[in-house]
């Protein structure tokens, strides 16, 4: 449900944004550090909107990946430590003989 109003909202985002953008076809001059161009203000609104979008997809994907390497650390972490608690459970359920042979023998001295 949570993809469906996400895509839902996705499309009407991009819908407002076309209509602004038709909505705006005259030249505007746009100011670059080399000069200056004459450009229709449709294409500087898309193309904004656009640089937005693979910026921010691009800080979303690199955040996804750390977040990824985190949680195969912690699954790594999680895996030892199961590990290491079977191998209790498993001593304290069943006690080692030697150990029992050794306690009694010094007993006996």
């Amino acid at each position: 449900m949570k993809t469906q109003w996400s895509l839902l909202l996705a499309i009407l985002f991009a819908v407002v944004i076309a209509v602004f953008a038709v909505m705006n076809v005259e030249p505007v001059e746009v100011d670059y550090f080399f000069g200056t161009a004459q450009w229709p203000l449709i294409l500087v609104i898309l193309g904004s909107v656009l640089a937005g979008v693979v910026i921010m997809g691009a800080v979303g994907t690199r955040r996804i990946m750390a977040l990824k390497r985190e949680l195969k650390k912690v699954r790594k972490e999680r895996d030892e430590l199961e590990v290491r608690n079977n191998l209790a459970a498993k001593d304290a359920a069943e006690p080692d003989e030697r150990k029992n042979l050794y306690n009694s023998a010094e007993s006996t001295n």
